[in-house]
């Protein structure tokens, strides 16, 4: 598969591309820079590109049978919206219909799963732009008319991955969750969504 990631230096997409290349993917790595530090591979193309310079996204994207988006922005937020909102223009202009994007645990129905600490202390008040970033992202995805899924993660660990962990729970379930999970069983589960689209059009929610 042909696919293109953005936010690849930040710490999940070195995981999604890593994983990527392991798969026998072809990936373009799309940075604002076009660094790359990672593992070198004769499947790896490095791509600059500002997410939110709506050229230089789509410019990046003809070629590509699939977008994974893993845009971060830490606290203040601000980019992962207009990011994504130009990656779907693009997408839609050269006919690319698959994106797997990273959201957060806690956005929309899933609030419900979180303890009080992550829904006022975190999301309510010191993540707040962040949280909103999230809610404006997802929304974005949905009115996109594209076959996305919209991955769920609780709070990141740097553990390996175990491939042990719920996906896909309701609101409010099961009990018990940590609200935790790795980075590299995150890109693992959202790689796996390309060939295997169990959760179409569905936001599944990830934690140990």
């Amino acid at each position: 598969m042909k696919l293109i990631v953005f936010g690849a230096t930040g710490s999940l997409g070195r995981h999604v591309i890593n994983q990527a290349l392991e798969a026998g993917h072809q990936v373009t790595a799309v940075s604002r820079r076009g660094t790359w530090n990672g593992a070198q591979s004769a499947n790896l193309r490095q791509h600059a590109a500002d997410v939110l310079d709506a050229e230089a996204v789509a410019a990046a994207l003809p070629g590509h049978d699939a977008v994974v988006c893993a845009l971060g922005a830490g606290r203040q937020g601000g980019l992962r919206a207009p990011g994504t909102a130009n990656i779907v223009a693009g997408m839609q202009a050269h006919g690319i219909r698959r994106i797997v994007c990273l959201s957060t645990l806690g956005a929309g129905d899933s609030w419900s799963n979180l303890t009080w600490f992550w829904k006022y202390p975190m999301f309510s008040l010191l993540l707040r732009p962040a949280f909103r970033d999230h809610l404006q992202q997802e929304d974005i995805l949905r009115r996109s008319g594209l076959d996305w899924t919209i991955v769920r993660p609780a709070g990141f660990t740097d553990g390996p991955a175990s491939g042990r962990f719920h996906h896909g729970f309701a609101p409010g379930s099961p009990r018990g969750l940590k609200l935790r999970i790795s980075r590299a069983d995150v890109a693992g589960f959202m790689l796996g969504q390309l060939s295997a689209p169990t959760y179409l059009r569905q936001t599944p929610g990830l934690s140990y």
